[in-house]
Parts: C-alpha cells; structure tokens; sequence
C-alpha cells in the first residue's frame, strides 16, 4: 500500500496539509514548492540524523541546504538550546526567506517551530515528523515551545507549518519504546472524540502494534483528522483545544517533578489519562466498565497506567498548579464524559483529586526503564 494520505487543516490562509505515507521524505515534490528562498536550515537531532538528513537534502536539491544537530531528548528543550539556534541562524547568515525544516520528533518539532516563530519575527517552516507521537499530534496545529524548569510548555508561541510530512516509513526504525510511547497521544483522540476509532484500537491495537502497514496508515490519518477538527473550531486554545490536553495536567507534572528524561511524554500522558478516567469515575462522570476499557487499552498498548514511585503526592500536586490551564489558582482539568467525549471541569472537589493522585503516586510500579 504506497497511497498517500491527506488531511487539511482548514484555517483559511494559515492552513495547509498533512501528508501521510511512505517515502515522503525522498520526494523534492513534497517540499520544492513550499520552500519560497534559496536557503533551507534543517534543525534536527544526533539520533534521526544519520538515518535521514541526507534523503532529505538530496529531495531539496537546488537549495542551500544546512543543518543544526541538536543532542536528542527532553532536555535539549530549553531556551539555551534555542538561542543556540539563533546564533547559528544569525552565524550562518539566514535571511527572512529562509525555510526551516523540522526533522525529528516532537522536542525538534517544538523547537525548531518556536525558532521559526521567533526568527527575524517569523519565518516559514515544514514540519518533518519521524515519530508516531509527532506525527499524529505534535506535527499538527501550530504548538511551538520550550520548556522551563518550573513548568513544561511554558514558553512558546503559535505558529503553523507550510506543511506536515508524516513519513511512515520513518516508523519502522523508530525505538520501540519512542513508538509505544506515541500511542498514548492516539488513544486519547479516541477517548475525548472518536468512539468508533476507539473501539477500532481495542479490536486493532495488536496489527499497530506490528507495525501493520494499513493499520498504522489509518492510525495516523484518523488522528490527524480528529485532531484537525478540534483545531479548525479553536486555533489557539481558547476553548475547544483545550480537550486535547487529555491527561496533560498530570503528565506535565510529572515530567517536571522528574526532571524531564526520566519519563518520555506518551508514557507520562498515559499515566496522566489513567490518572483523569479515575477522578472522572469517583465524581460519576464515567462508568466503571469505561474506566476499565481506558485502563485496558492503555495496558494492551504497553503503556504504564501507574501506580509510580518517586514523587510524592503534595509535590505532584504543588506542579499541577504550574498549568497553562490554570485560572486564579484553580487547576482546570481535562475529565473523561464517557468514550468519545470529554470536559473542562472546574468544579470537581479538591478531596477527589487529592485521593486521585495518592492512589498513583502511592508504592507500586517504578518509573519506566
């Protein structure tokens, strides 16, 4: 199956298109119209290089082609590492019709797009996803940033692509974990607004699991799809987007209070979607059989659902507060409304949360090896 895929983000003239199939990245088609200057810097990391920088140069032939290799990881998503992006713009030099080229997961996606965003006041730039988490989330919807030691996500602007390449082929050499940690992203479409697509994943998780060719085709479509609609209804987190932060609330915690490396994103956004289903089935939202169904799927994908081990609650709840979300002090939570629909809820009782995150922070399983 060699069919490529298209999804739209329909945002009038900011909107463009998400590609989706193998061999993407080989192709000067699906990047020489959208390159508008002579000069194309590809911002990407020490582990994606080696593997797919030069198809990448060879598709932008005839432009002048540089590349920034950052360290992978969570920590290299700093302000630091940015304004070592900037000295290397400025070094090179780059002028205001430079195309960047994000190539890499979702840490060289953010970055490289606030850089973009930053840059001589904004420059264009194509997203390159190379991992599932980036390709069916953070590739999409113009979400750029770094993150701060008190708070992740904390410093960033919006600001779309030109395009979204997700080349499937990239996920067959993706480390297992990065993959498996990319599936939590995709579960959560099917919790907050896609019934039938989570059931699909219950019946199907086994073939995306195997890398099934048509089944991770679907999978990345399908999510790229529920997550356009969210975004073409709310561009810049005014309401509506907010749904996407399924679990984030937690999750950002998490990856705070452990110093981002020891958790990969998907593993803390999965713990923090167990950590939502079971405040929303103490206040009633959800049915017990639901919250199973989310716990279940969650663990069949390979995902830690917690208990874990090395922050303690009164500090998981202290992050918490560190929130985007946050209004006047108040913590506003993404809170599961059955499968296929969710909430922003304010008024649930802080006794419920404080249980919530006692029963996962409480001794169990460690954190992810």
């Amino acid at each position: 199956m060699n069919k490529v895929k298209t999804v739209n983000i329909d945002l009038g003239e900011r909107g463009y298109e998400v590609r989706i199939g193998p061999g993407l990245l080989s192709r000067a088609g699906e990047f020489l119209p959208w390159v508008g200057g002579a000069q194309v810097c590809v911002v990407t990391d020490q582990a994606v290089a080696p593997l797919y920088l030069d198809r990448v140069r060879r598709a932008l032939c005839g432009r002048q082609v540089v590349a920034k290799i950052l360290p992978p990881g969570e920590s290299t998503k700093t302000l630091e590492v940015l304004e070592s992006v900037f000295d290397w713009l400025l070094a090179t030099p780059c002028d205001r019709d430079v195309t960047l080229v994000a190539l890499g997961g979702g840490v060289v996606g953010d970055l490289a797009g606030f850089a973009a965003a930053c840059y001589q006041r904004g420059v264009a730039f194509i997203q390159a996803p190379t991992t599932l988490l980036a390709q069916v989330d953070s590739s999409v919807g113009g979400k750029t940033g770094v993150n701060h030691r008190r708070g992740k996500n904390m410093i960033g602007a919006f600001h779309q692509p030109l395009r979204v390449l997700a080349d499937t082929d990239t996920l067959a050499t993706l480390d297992r974990r990065q993959f498996v940690s990319g599936l939590a992203e995709v579960i959560k479409y099917g919790v907050i607004a896609d019934a039938e697509f989570f059931t699909w994943l219950e019946r199907n998780i086994g073939a995306v699991m195997a890398l099934d060719a048509e089944a991770l085709a679907f999978t990345v479509e399908r999510s790229c799809i529920n997550k356009a609609k969210i975004v073409e209804q709310d561009e810049r987190e005014g309401g509506a987007r907010a749904l996407l932060n399924l679990g984030h609330t937690f999750a950002h915690a998490i990856e705070t209070g452990t110093r981002y490396g020891e958790w990969l994103h998907g593993e803390a956004v999965a713990t923090g979607i167990s950590m939502a289903a079971h405040l929303a089935a103490q206040l009633g939202r959800i049915s017990a059989a639901d919250h199973a169904r989310i716990a279940r799927l969650l663990s069949a994908a390979g995902l830690p659902v917690g208990p874990f081990t090395g922050l303690p609650a009164a500090d998981m709840l202290q992050l918490m507060k560190v929130d985007k979300k946050v209004r006047d002090g108040r913590v506003r939570l993404i809170l599961p409304a059955g499968i296929g629909a969710a909430d922003l809820v304010t008024d649930y009782p802080a006794p419920a949360l404080a249980r919530t995150v006692s029963h996962f922070t409480a001794d169990g399983v460690a954190v992810p090896a």
